[in-house]
């Protein structure tokens, strides 16, 4: 896998590099601003990339505004974004755009090294990989036209743990419930959010991202 990283901090920069690359990830570039991250991503298209939000010039968004900058250069592009911050202002584009391959990640909740990188896995996969708590502030500002009105509780409980990106076997352990009742509340979810077998994408990158852009 071939990475590049955003990010100013430079002891965190170069621990994440040491990291990935300890773990056979090959980083082809660390660097510590929006415009050489956008360069770089720009001559030559990565695995996936992680960014933290906020980083030079303007220190407030502009990683997050380099990202979906990114995504537009190259659609599908897997982006994990490592911040300390939750930032809305790009997030809805970022997370919106139908193509899968999200993460969002808490840098102080990061409490495993295994997590981080089966999260940035399963991102360059196409998957998703949220913070419950990145989940949680976002859905703050859910729009009074909730395209999930249709869901129940326990649905929308399950879509929240797909949105982790976790498994079904691992949904189902954490709500005490057998893989088979998980398995026919994502089959609700699919049908109430219009997500057929044939349609363009993974239905469960989909269903999440309405989810997250509701």
């Amino acid at each position: 896998m071939r990475v590049v990283i955003a990010e100013d901090d430079a002891l965190l920069r170069e621990g994440l590099t040491l990291l990935l690359q300890t773990a056979g990830i090959d980083v082809v570039a660390a660097v510590d601003n929006a415009d050489d991250f956008l360069r770089i991503v720009t001559a030559d298209r990565p695995d996936a990339v992680v960014v933290d939000v906020r980083m030079p010039p303007t220190y407030t968004d502009d990683g997050l505004r380099a990202a979906v900058r990114a995504r537009q250069i190259h659609p599908g592009l897997p982006v994990l974004v490592l911040s300390a911050w939750v930032e809305d202002s790009y997030a809805a584009e970022l997370l919106g755009d139908g193509a899968g391959g999200i993460g969002y990640l808490l840098k102080e909740r990061v409490g495993k090294v295994d997590r981080f990188l089966d999260s940035l896995r399963r991102v360059a996969e196409g998957g998703t990989a949220m913070d419950p708590e990145v989940i949680a502030q976002l859905l703050v500002r859910r729009k009074t036209d909730d395209p999930l009105a249709a869901l129940t509780p326990r649905e929308r409980e399950v879509l929240a743990l797909m949105a982790e990106g976790l498994d079904n076997a691992t949904i189902a352990e954490r709500l005490v419930v057998t893989e088979g009742a998980v398995l026919k509340h994502i089959r609700s979810i699919f049908a109430k959010l219009g997500l057929f077998a044939d349609e363009v994408g993974h239905r469960r990158v989909l269903a999440v991202l309405a989810y997250l852009n509701a």
